[in-house]
Protein backbone atom coordinates (compact mmCIF):
# COMPACT_ATOMS: atom_id res chain seq x y z
CA UNK A 1 0.00 0.00 0.00
CA UNK A 2 1.18 3.70 -0.95
CA UNK A 3 1.33 6.23 1.41
CA UNK A 4 -1.23 8.09 -0.72
CA UNK A 5 -3.90 5.78 -0.36
CA UNK A 6 -2.67 4.98 3.08
CA UNK A 7 -4.31 8.30 3.71
CA UNK A 8 -7.01 7.77 1.92
CA UNK A 9 -7.84 5.50 4.86
CA UNK A 10 -8.13 8.18 7.34
CA UNK A 11 -11.30 9.74 8.23
CA UNK A 12 -10.84 13.40 8.46
CA UNK A 13 -13.69 15.10 10.40
CA UNK A 14 -15.46 18.79 9.24
CA UNK A 15 -15.98 19.25 13.47
CA UNK A 16 -12.43 18.89 14.11
CA UNK A 17 -9.16 20.06 13.42
CA UNK A 18 -6.92 16.35 13.99
CA UNK A 19 -3.48 18.55 13.33
CA UNK A 20 -2.50 22.25 13.82
CA UNK A 21 0.83 21.47 12.13
CA UNK A 22 0.51 25.22 10.33
CA UNK A 23 1.00 26.68 13.55
CA UNK A 24 4.60 25.48 13.73
CA UNK A 25 7.35 26.79 12.70
CA UNK A 26 9.33 24.27 10.76
CA UNK A 27 12.99 25.52 12.04
CA UNK A 28 15.83 26.32 9.99
CA UNK A 29 18.37 23.08 9.82
CA UNK A 30 21.55 25.60 10.28
CA UNK A 31 24.45 24.41 11.92
CA UNK A 32 24.96 25.98 15.30
CA UNK A 33 26.43 25.06 18.81
CA UNK A 34 23.68 24.22 21.63
CA UNK A 35 23.06 26.75 23.94
CA UNK A 36 23.45 25.65 27.83
CA UNK A 37 19.96 25.45 30.25
CA UNK A 38 19.43 27.09 32.99
CA UNK A 39 17.21 24.82 35.00
CA UNK A 40 14.99 21.65 34.26
CA UNK A 41 11.87 22.19 35.97
CA UNK A 42 9.36 19.10 37.18
CA UNK A 43 6.21 19.79 38.59
CA UNK A 44 6.63 15.85 39.75
CA UNK A 45 3.55 14.23 41.89
CA UNK A 46 4.85 10.40 41.45
CA UNK A 47 6.77 8.63 44.01
CA UNK A 48 10.65 9.68 43.94
CA UNK A 49 12.12 7.20 41.69
CA UNK A 50 10.18 9.09 38.97
CA UNK A 51 12.68 11.73 39.46
CA UNK A 52 16.19 9.95 38.55
CA UNK A 53 15.57 10.65 34.76
CA UNK A 54 15.49 14.44 35.16
CA UNK A 55 18.06 14.43 38.10
CA UNK A 56 20.50 12.90 35.38
CA UNK A 57 19.68 14.66 32.74
CA UNK A 58 20.53 18.08 35.11
CA UNK A 59 23.87 16.26 35.78
CA UNK A 60 24.58 15.75 32.49
CA UNK A 61 23.49 19.10 30.86
CA UNK A 62 25.31 20.65 34.15
CA UNK A 63 21.75 22.97 34.62
CA UNK A 64 19.86 23.12 37.74
CA UNK A 65 16.93 20.69 38.47
CA UNK A 66 14.09 22.16 40.32
CA UNK A 67 11.66 19.42 41.66
CA UNK A 68 8.51 20.69 42.71
CA UNK A 69 7.10 18.07 44.82
CA UNK A 70 3.29 16.88 45.82
CA UNK A 71 0.88 13.99 45.74
CA UNK A 72 2.62 10.85 45.77
CA UNK A 73 6.32 12.64 45.36
CA UNK A 74 7.66 13.17 48.95
CA UNK A 75 10.46 15.98 49.02
CA UNK A 76 12.49 14.13 51.60
CA UNK A 77 12.40 11.27 49.42
CA UNK A 78 13.66 13.13 46.21
CA UNK A 79 17.05 14.68 48.42
CA UNK A 80 17.87 11.16 48.66
CA UNK A 81 17.88 10.78 45.20
CA UNK A 82 19.46 13.74 44.49
CA UNK A 83 22.24 13.37 46.65
CA UNK A 84 23.31 9.97 44.73
CA UNK A 85 23.54 12.67 41.84
CA UNK A 86 26.05 15.27 41.09
CA UNK A 87 23.78 17.43 39.84
CA UNK A 88 22.27 21.07 41.13
CA UNK A 89 18.57 20.48 42.68
CA UNK A 90 16.39 22.55 44.21
CA UNK A 91 13.51 20.58 45.96
CA UNK A 92 10.63 22.45 47.15
CA UNK A 93 7.31 20.88 48.77
CA UNK A 94 4.45 22.21 46.59
CA UNK A 95 2.08 21.07 48.52
CA UNK A 96 -0.07 23.75 50.18
CA UNK A 97 2.28 27.02 49.45
CA UNK A 98 2.30 30.24 51.10
CA UNK A 99 -0.86 31.90 49.48
CA UNK A 100 1.16 35.19 48.41
CA UNK A 101 3.88 33.19 46.27
CA UNK A 102 1.26 33.30 43.54
CA UNK A 103 -1.23 35.34 42.61
CA UNK A 104 -5.21 34.48 42.53
CA UNK A 105 -6.19 34.36 39.20
CA UNK A 106 -9.50 34.94 38.22
CA UNK A 107 -9.92 32.28 35.71
CA UNK A 108 -9.54 29.79 38.83
CA UNK A 109 -12.23 32.22 40.74
CA UNK A 110 -14.34 31.90 37.68
CA UNK A 111 -14.88 27.75 38.20
CA UNK A 112 -14.81 27.58 41.80
CA UNK A 113 -18.08 26.01 43.25
CA UNK A 114 -18.45 24.93 39.67
CA UNK A 115 -18.48 20.86 38.12
CA UNK A 116 -15.42 22.69 35.83
CA UNK A 117 -13.54 23.17 39.14
CA UNK A 118 -10.31 21.34 38.47
CA UNK A 119 -8.09 20.01 41.55
CA UNK A 120 -5.22 19.28 40.05
CA UNK A 121 -2.26 21.46 41.24
CA UNK A 122 0.27 20.77 37.73
CA UNK A 123 -0.21 24.72 36.95
CA UNK A 124 0.33 25.71 39.64
CA UNK A 125 3.73 24.21 39.99
CA UNK A 126 4.63 24.95 37.04
CA UNK A 127 3.61 28.87 37.53
CA UNK A 128 6.23 28.65 40.53
CA UNK A 129 8.93 27.44 38.15
CA UNK A 130 8.04 30.32 36.11
CA UNK A 131 8.68 32.45 39.05
CA UNK A 132 11.58 31.08 40.34
CA UNK A 133 13.19 31.36 36.80
CA UNK A 134 12.46 35.42 36.91
CA UNK A 135 13.57 35.80 40.44
CA UNK A 136 17.15 33.74 39.80
CA UNK A 137 17.87 35.87 36.39
CA UNK A 138 17.37 32.94 33.93
CA UNK A 139 16.97 32.51 30.08
CA UNK A 140 16.42 29.37 28.95
CA UNK A 141 14.23 26.42 31.36
CA UNK A 142 12.89 23.10 30.30
CA UNK A 143 9.45 22.15 31.74
CA UNK A 144 9.55 18.39 31.97
CA UNK A 145 6.79 16.14 33.47
CA UNK A 146 7.93 12.98 35.59
CA UNK A 147 6.65 10.57 33.04
CA UNK A 148 8.67 11.80 29.60
CA UNK A 149 12.15 10.36 29.23
CA UNK A 150 14.34 12.23 26.76
CA UNK A 151 16.45 9.78 24.81
CA UNK A 152 19.46 12.35 24.20
CA UNK A 153 20.02 15.27 26.61
CA UNK A 154 21.91 16.80 23.91
CA UNK A 155 18.19 17.37 22.22
CA UNK A 156 17.54 19.78 25.49
CA UNK A 157 20.83 22.06 24.21
CA UNK A 158 19.31 22.38 20.96
CA UNK A 159 16.17 23.24 22.15
CA UNK A 160 17.79 25.97 24.59
CA UNK A 161 19.03 27.20 21.46
CA UNK A 162 16.17 27.33 19.56
CA UNK A 163 14.59 30.13 22.37
CA UNK A 164 16.66 32.16 20.85
CA UNK A 165 14.38 32.60 17.72
CA UNK A 166 11.04 30.96 18.89
CA UNK A 167 8.95 31.73 22.36
CA UNK A 168 8.33 27.94 22.67
CA UNK A 169 10.23 24.77 21.74
CA UNK A 170 8.36 21.60 22.22
CA UNK A 171 10.23 18.26 21.75
CA UNK A 172 8.64 15.94 19.45
CA UNK A 173 6.71 12.85 21.28
CA UNK A 174 7.93 9.76 19.27
CA UNK A 175 4.85 7.52 18.75
CA UNK A 176 6.49 5.33 16.95
CA UNK A 177 8.63 3.64 19.57
CA UNK A 178 7.15 1.39 21.85
CA UNK A 179 7.83 2.42 24.86
CA UNK A 180 6.31 5.90 23.92
CA UNK A 181 2.65 6.96 23.65
CA UNK A 182 0.57 9.80 22.01
CA UNK A 183 0.10 13.01 23.88
CA UNK A 184 -3.82 13.88 23.51
CA UNK A 185 -7.41 13.95 25.41
CA UNK A 186 -9.44 11.51 25.62
CA UNK A 187 -11.78 12.94 23.23
CA UNK A 188 -9.20 12.93 21.01
CA UNK A 189 -7.12 9.32 21.79
CA UNK A 190 -10.76 7.65 20.79
CA UNK A 191 -11.06 9.95 17.48
CA UNK A 192 -7.01 8.57 16.48
CA UNK A 193 -7.98 5.22 17.81
CA UNK A 194 -11.39 4.90 15.55
CA UNK A 195 -9.66 5.53 12.58
CA UNK A 196 -9.44 9.27 12.63
CA UNK A 197 -6.86 12.02 11.78
CA UNK A 198 -5.35 13.01 14.89
CA UNK A 199 -1.50 14.39 15.56
CA UNK A 200 -0.21 15.80 18.38
CA UNK A 201 0.52 20.02 18.92
CA UNK A 202 3.68 21.34 21.12
CA UNK A 203 2.96 19.93 24.94
CA UNK A 204 4.26 21.34 28.17
CA UNK A 205 5.12 17.60 29.17
CA UNK A 206 8.62 18.42 27.33
CA UNK A 207 8.73 22.06 26.28
CA UNK A 208 11.89 24.96 26.44
CA UNK A 209 11.23 27.91 27.26
CA UNK A 210 13.16 31.56 26.71
CA UNK A 211 13.01 34.20 29.06
CA UNK A 212 10.31 35.95 26.70
CA UNK A 213 7.78 33.05 27.31
CA UNK A 214 8.21 33.69 31.34
CA UNK A 215 5.76 36.74 31.22
CA UNK A 216 3.08 33.97 30.12
CA UNK A 217 1.51 31.73 32.91
CA UNK A 218 -0.53 28.15 33.24
CA UNK A 219 -3.84 28.70 33.65
CA UNK A 220 -5.13 25.72 35.90
CA UNK A 221 -7.50 24.34 32.95
CA UNK A 222 -6.61 21.27 30.29
CA UNK A 223 -4.70 22.24 27.64
CA UNK A 224 -3.00 25.01 29.94
CA UNK A 225 0.36 24.83 27.80
CA UNK A 226 -2.29 25.96 24.72
CA UNK A 227 -2.62 28.58 26.63
CA UNK A 228 0.50 29.40 27.74
CA UNK A 229 2.07 29.56 24.50
CA UNK A 230 -0.53 31.93 23.30
CA UNK A 231 0.26 36.06 22.85
CA UNK A 232 -2.27 38.67 23.42
CA UNK A 233 -4.25 37.72 20.08
CA UNK A 234 -1.91 34.98 18.26
CA UNK A 235 -0.09 32.15 18.85
CA UNK A 236 3.94 32.94 19.70
CA UNK A 237 6.26 31.71 17.34
CA UNK A 238 6.61 28.19 18.31
CA UNK A 239 8.69 25.05 16.85
CA UNK A 240 9.70 21.44 17.49
CA UNK A 241 12.72 19.33 17.67
CA UNK A 242 14.34 16.36 19.04
CA UNK A 243 12.70 13.14 20.58
CA UNK A 244 10.62 12.67 23.87
CA UNK A 245 8.77 9.36 25.02
CA UNK A 246 5.96 9.64 26.57
CA UNK A 247 5.01 6.79 29.27
CA UNK A 248 1.90 4.38 27.98
CA UNK A 249 -1.25 5.02 30.00
CA UNK A 250 -4.56 4.09 29.61
CA UNK A 251 -6.99 7.35 28.48
CA UNK A 252 -10.17 5.04 28.97
CA UNK A 253 -9.19 3.76 32.69
CA UNK A 254 -11.54 6.40 34.56
CA UNK A 255 -14.38 8.25 32.79
CA UNK A 256 -13.39 11.37 35.37
CA UNK A 257 -10.50 12.35 33.06
CA UNK A 258 -12.20 13.29 29.92
CA UNK A 259 -14.78 14.83 32.34
CA UNK A 260 -12.19 16.92 33.88
CA UNK A 261 -10.58 17.77 30.49
CA UNK A 262 -13.52 18.73 28.37
CA UNK A 263 -13.80 22.15 28.99
CA UNK A 264 -10.14 22.87 28.60
CA UNK A 265 -10.50 20.57 25.19
CA UNK A 266 -13.65 22.42 23.93
CA UNK A 267 -11.98 26.31 24.92
CA UNK A 268 -8.45 25.52 23.61
CA UNK A 269 -9.53 23.74 19.91
CA UNK A 270 -12.03 26.30 19.37
CA UNK A 271 -9.05 29.43 19.89
CA UNK A 272 -7.21 27.36 17.80
CA UNK A 273 -9.45 26.31 14.87
CA UNK A 274 -9.70 30.03 14.50
CA UNK A 275 -5.68 30.52 14.79
CA UNK A 276 -5.60 27.54 12.19
CA UNK A 277 -7.60 29.98 9.39
CA UNK A 278 -5.57 33.33 9.98
CA UNK A 279 -7.95 34.68 12.79
CA UNK A 280 -7.25 36.08 15.93
CA UNK A 281 -8.75 35.45 19.70
CA UNK A 282 -10.21 39.05 19.25
CA UNK A 283 -12.22 37.27 16.91
CA UNK A 284 -14.37 35.23 19.90
CA UNK A 285 -17.71 35.71 21.24
CA UNK A 286 -20.49 34.53 22.26
CA UNK A 287 -21.65 33.99 18.76
CA UNK A 288 -18.69 32.07 18.16
CA UNK A 289 -18.51 29.97 20.65
CA UNK A 290 -21.94 28.85 20.23
CA UNK A 291 -20.81 27.63 16.56
CA UNK A 292 -17.63 25.96 18.51
CA UNK A 293 -19.48 24.17 21.12
CA UNK A 294 -21.87 23.25 18.42
CA UNK A 295 -19.14 21.66 16.16
CA UNK A 296 -17.27 20.27 19.37
CA UNK A 297 -20.21 18.05 20.21
CA UNK A 298 -21.21 17.01 16.80
CA UNK A 299 -17.68 15.94 16.51
CA UNK A 300 -17.96 13.76 19.88
CA UNK A 301 -21.26 12.20 18.21
CA UNK A 302 -18.61 11.60 14.75
CA UNK A 303 -16.25 10.11 16.89
CA UNK A 304 -19.15 7.78 18.81
CA UNK A 305 -20.18 6.08 15.64
CA UNK A 306 -16.52 5.84 14.69
CA UNK A 307 -16.24 3.59 17.73
CA UNK A 308 -19.29 1.48 17.96
CA UNK A 309 -18.47 0.78 14.29
CA UNK A 310 -15.00 -0.68 15.40
CA UNK A 311 -14.46 -4.53 14.96
CA UNK A 312 -13.03 -7.23 17.42
CA UNK A 313 -12.11 -4.88 19.99
CA UNK A 314 -15.58 -5.00 22.67
CA UNK A 315 -14.00 -4.67 25.64
CA UNK A 316 -12.01 -1.37 24.71
CA UNK A 317 -15.05 -0.40 22.85
CA UNK A 318 -17.07 -0.02 26.12
CA UNK A 319 -14.45 1.99 27.57
CA UNK A 320 -13.57 4.27 24.87
CA UNK A 321 -18.15 5.05 25.15
CA UNK A 322 -18.33 5.54 28.63
CA UNK A 323 -15.40 7.91 28.59
CA UNK A 324 -17.21 9.43 24.81
CA UNK A 325 -20.39 9.78 26.39
CA UNK A 326 -18.98 11.46 29.89
CA UNK A 327 -17.04 14.28 27.53
CA UNK A 328 -20.17 14.25 25.71
CA UNK A 329 -22.49 15.16 29.38
CA UNK A 330 -20.14 17.46 30.18
CA UNK A 331 -19.86 19.43 26.77
CA UNK A 332 -23.64 19.90 26.88
CA UNK A 333 -23.38 21.63 30.26
CA UNK A 334 -20.84 24.49 28.39
CA UNK A 335 -22.34 27.44 27.53
CA UNK A 336 -20.74 30.35 25.61
CA UNK A 337 -21.13 32.54 28.19
CA UNK A 338 -18.83 30.36 30.25
CA UNK A 339 -16.35 30.52 27.26
CA UNK A 340 -16.55 34.05 26.98
CA UNK A 341 -15.99 35.06 30.11
CA UNK A 342 -12.94 32.34 30.42
CA UNK A 343 -11.19 34.06 27.35
CA UNK A 344 -11.52 37.61 29.25
CA UNK A 345 -10.61 36.36 32.62
CA UNK A 346 -7.91 34.57 31.24
CA UNK A 347 -6.65 38.11 29.57
CA UNK A 348 -6.92 39.53 32.55
CA UNK A 349 -4.93 37.35 34.39
CA UNK A 350 -2.07 37.78 32.05
CA UNK A 351 -1.75 41.12 33.23
CA UNK A 352 -2.25 40.13 36.83
CA UNK A 353 0.68 37.76 36.37
CA UNK A 354 3.03 40.35 34.77
CA UNK A 355 2.34 42.34 37.73
CA UNK A 356 3.25 39.99 40.43
CA UNK A 357 6.31 38.78 38.46
CA UNK A 358 7.47 42.73 38.42
CA UNK A 359 6.39 43.08 42.09
CA UNK A 360 8.42 39.62 43.21
CA UNK A 361 11.29 40.72 40.84
CA UNK A 362 11.87 43.92 42.96
CA UNK A 363 11.27 42.41 46.03
CA UNK A 364 13.17 38.97 46.09
CA UNK A 365 15.08 38.46 42.87
CA UNK A 366 18.92 37.48 43.36
CA UNK A 367 21.07 35.09 42.07
CA UNK A 368 21.15 33.23 45.44
CA UNK A 369 19.34 30.61 45.26
CA UNK A 370 18.74 30.05 49.20
CA UNK A 371 17.80 33.68 49.82
CA UNK A 372 15.04 33.61 47.08
CA UNK A 373 13.83 30.46 48.68
CA UNK A 374 14.09 32.46 51.83
CA UNK A 375 12.17 35.60 50.76
CA UNK A 376 9.53 33.36 49.51
CA UNK A 377 8.63 31.92 52.71
CA UNK A 378 9.68 28.26 51.04
CA UNK A 379 13.09 27.93 53.43
CA UNK A 380 10.84 25.38 55.51
CA UNK A 381 10.34 23.16 52.91
CA UNK A 382 12.91 23.61 50.72
CA UNK A 383 16.48 22.03 50.37
CA UNK A 384 19.12 23.15 47.91
CA UNK A 385 22.01 20.78 46.91
CA UNK A 386 25.13 21.82 45.16
CA UNK A 387 27.13 19.03 44.39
Amino acid sequence: MTLAESELLVEKSANHHGRHDKLITIASAVAAQPWDLDAIIVPTGRKAPAMKHSIELAAKLHCTLVALCSKWSIATEVVKLARQHPAKVIIIDATDLPPAILPRFKTSELLTSTRFNRTTDTSQKRNLGLLLARLYGWRRVVFLDDDITIPDHEDLRMAAWLTEEYAGVGLAIDVNDPESFPDNSVVCHAYRDAGGDQGMFIGGGALAAGSELFSSFFPNIYNEDWFFLLGEKRLRPVTLTGRALQRPYDPFEDRRRAQAEELGDCLAEGLFWLLDAGGSIADTGKLYWAESLKRRRDFIAEVVRMVTAMKGQTRKQLKMLNSLQAARARCVRITPTLCDDYVSAWQEDRERWRGHLDMCQDKHGSTDVEQVLSNLGLASRSRYLCS
